[in-house]
């Protein structure tokens, strides 16, 4: 029986998983930057810019969370599924979660992080004519 309000699950879920998608913007960077790239510095900035933003998103996440007095607990994971406990308003609610739909989840995170910074700054290409 879920004890949270929809609105909470939503919060918590998201911030759940941004924070996992930020921890794959972080290892990216590494690979980049320890990668065979002739030019790094474009992806570079684009990674650091989604990091940025995910972590804005997120900040704003834990605030409300803080003041609704709600939290997120890994407690295990397998091969197959990874469990947390959303805690809100004294209730608690254990969630299991498919691994591959966690990665589906991440993933949709990362484009829609990497839309919104490609679309803020798309620019006309330069006349190098």
């Amino acid at each position: 029986m879920p004890y949270l309000s929809e609105e909470e699950g939503q919060t918590a879920s998201r911030f759940l998983f941004l924070s996992m998608a930020i921890v794959v913007l972080e290892q990216d960077i590494k690979t980049v930057e320890n990668g065979s790239f002739k030019i790094k510095e474009p992806y570079l900035e684009l990674l650091r810019r989604m990091i940025h933003q995910a972590r804005t998103e997120r900040r704003g996440l834990r605030k409300t969370m803080d003041q609704k007095k709600m939290d997120v607990v890994f407690i295990q994971k397998n091969d197959t599924f990874s469990t947390y406990l959303f805690l809100a308003r004294g209730y608690e609610e254990e969630r299991r979660y498919f691994n591959p739909a966690i990665r589906k989840k991440v993933e949709h995170i990362l484009n829609e992080l990497m839309y919104d910074i490609t679309t803020e700054t798309t620019k006309p290409a330069p006349d190098f004519a």
